[in-house]
């Protein structure tokens, strides 16, 4: 199973757009899909139709038992979604009470990782819809995947938060054998604004080896795919947010085949 995560610390960049395009895309191509919602605003969770509010079970589950993750407890807290071959792991409000119980527990930093350990037969790919804060949530996301997308809203104030993600990326690296590779992914992209064309230049100046170097555009479409509770691909494939994660997808799947060559 390959799993990335899809993270930020600043929110409203399309972090769950681009973790649903990406799994709806592999559904398409016939992989088996996980994807694991990690914020506890849920917004991976509504889209797919669950109510985070009234959830009796979550991933907030897999945190109850000091660091350990019982046998068969993911298996049972899967989630149906409007793709045939996407699976939910579910958020639920209870997970914005983890960071208050975490201290002095040892261990819960690997929980995400111990889960997908037990779903690795059952998945070609898992994708984490991680929160927009660093915590013992963002820790997990992070010390499970195997490769980092981080989406950057096209206008000023989302480079100071590109500056302190890959801070902390840096700083979750020492503790890894390896370092995460990562790819900074423009998003909401509207050519005809200043901000935008300005924001995209300073990022491609500042992370030429790093930068996903085409864009996400703005798309109404990818509104609507939300709306009707479906992937982006299946509600519109030809749409330019379909397109544009198409080529997204493209470039990590090849950047996969780079590194296991190096």
């Amino acid at each position: 199973m390959r799993v990335w995560a899809v993270a930020n610390q600043k929110g409203g960049v399309g972090k769950t757009t681009t973790s649903i395009a990406l799994a709806g895309l592999l559904a398409d191509a016939g992989k088996r899909v996980v994807v694991v919602d990690l914020d506890p605003h849920g917004s991976m969770t509504s889209y797919f139709g669950h109510d985070p509010d009234s959830l009796e079970h979550s991933t907030f589950d897999l945190f109850l038992n000091q660091g350990n993750v019982p046998e068969g407890l993911p298996q049972q807290l899967l989630l149906p979604t409007s793709h045939e071959r996407i699976s939910l792991l579910p958020s639920s409000t209870a997970l914005a009470t983890l960071e208050r119980q975490s201290p002095g527990q040892n261990g819960l930093g690997l929980v995400v990782s111990k889960s997908l350990a037990q779903l690795w037969g059952d998945f070609d790919h898992a994708i984490i819809d991680s929160p927009p804060l660093l915590g013992v949530l963002m820790v997990n996301a992070l010390a499970a995947s195997q490769q980092l997308v981080i989406p950057v809203q096209t206008e000023f104030l989302a480079v100071k938060g590109l500056e302190r993600m890959v801070s902390t990326l840096a700083m979750i690296n020492r503790s890894r054998r390896q370092a995460l590779p990562f790819t900074i992914v423009p998003t909401l992209f509207d050519r005809r604004t200043q901000a935008s064309m300005t924001t995209l230049r300073q990022l491609r100046n500042s992370y030429p080896e790093n930068l996903w170097q085409a864009y996400i555009p703005v798309d109404t479409r990818l509104r609507d795919a939300s709306r009707a509770g479906v992937t982006p691909s299946q509600f519109d494939h030809k749409s330019r947010g379909a397109l544009a994660y198409k080529a997204l997808l493209k470039h990590l799947l090849e950047q996969h085949v780079r590194e296991k060559v190096a």
